[in-house]
């Protein structure tokens, strides 16, 4: 399987469109997983475009988004469980809040957002990933989003971070 990994696109205020390289680089994935901060429902729909679209909603998000993926999840794909949720709130930094939303769950991977700055790395054995915004970099030189790739019946999953600098 082949998964796009998204989070804090903040359409529309920080971008009016997709990034032309994030729609190339999302060609083919068999699913898109967004991390929180959508902000507007409207973007669902542009990443669905693309291939079928699941997520959380972030601390910016609105409550229509709230309702339609809720806050954290973990989606269940052949060969692989991934908890997602955005990372925002409390204390700790955002990785250590994501890792500690699934401590006591059974997961390979876990993806979070919030941060925008883009992470990879292992954790008792589960990867944990965050794919940076593909339209809002911050102090980051570089957009960014990621692609998870694995065999169902094979170890191991992979992630690769993908950096451009146009977020045109």
């Amino acid at each position: 399987m082949r998964l796009g990994i998204v989070s804090d696109t903040h359409m529309f205020g920080r971008a009016k469109q997709l990034p032309r390289e994030l729609v190339e680089g999302l060609q083919g994935v068999d699913m898109i997983l967004h991390a929180g901060d959508w902000i507007d429902a409207a973007v669902v729909s542009l990443f669905e475009q693309i291939a079928p679209t699941d997520g959380v909603a972030g601390n910016n998000d609105g409550t229509d988004i709230i309702q339609r993926f809720g806050r954290q999840k973990i989606v269940s794909l052949p060969g692989c469980r991934i908890g997602l949720i955005h990372g925002d709130g409390g204390r700790k930094t955002t990785l250590d809040r994501a890792i500690d939303a699934f401590r006591e769950e059974e997961v390979d991977v876990i993806i979070f957002g919030h941060s925008h700055v883009p992470y990879q790395g292992t954790h008792r054995g589960v990867l944990v990933l965050n794919p940076g915004s593909p339209t809002d970099k911050r102090r980051q030189p570089r957009y960014s989003y990621a692609l998870l790739e694995w065999e169902p019946s094979e170890t191991p999953i992979q992630a690769t971070l993908h950096y451009y600098d146009s977020k045109s």
